[in-house]
């Protein structure tokens, strides 16, 4: 008897925790989801514009270090030009909300070239920042978006 009244308690608590999870409303993952919870992808589609400072001075920085520590180069990025959007959240729906933009770079060594990057909402550093993938045409060394850097695009 005890056994019967055992199961139907926890079958009582198991439909009881599912009821209240299937009534939860949507809104955005905390801090705390993001980080340890992991209930599922849940995002608001807030990811820096192209060209505001953020994504910017993260390509330099990443782009420099980069070039130092793994080519022996001084190769920095002095400037953006023409920076545009050319895509926002192309794929399904559900999906990590990603802008995909392009623009010109302007290299210490006086050269002006392609650079193709994307912007994605919560996919820097502990998942509490954008992350930013990029890829500069001629200096893709490694091949990580081979060929010519088409596969940094949408």
């Amino acid at each position: 008897m005890r056994s019967l009244l055992r199961r139907t308690g926890l079958a009582f608590s198991a439909a009881a925790a599912l009821t209240c999870a299937a009534a939860a409303e949507s809104r955005a993952a905390n801090l705390l989801e993001l980080n340890f919870w992991m209930s599922g992808p849940r995002y608001d589609a807030v990811v820096p514009l192209c060209d505001e400072s953020f994504p910017l001075i993260t390509i330099q920085e990443d782009f420099a270090t980069k070039e130092s520590r793994f080519w022996n180069s001084p190769l920095t990025i002095v400037g953006f030009q023409g920076v545009h959007e050319v895509s926002f959240m192309p794929w399904a729906s559900g999906t990590i909300p990603r802008r995909f933009c392009t623009g010109k770079v302007l290299t210490s060594d006086g050269h002006y070239r392609p650079i193709h990057y994307s912007i994605t909402e919560n996919t820097g550093f502990a998942g509490a920042s954008s992350g930013v993938d990029w890829c500069v045409t001629g200096l893709d060394r490694n091949w990580t978006y081979n060929p010519a850097c088409r596969m940094a695009k949408p």
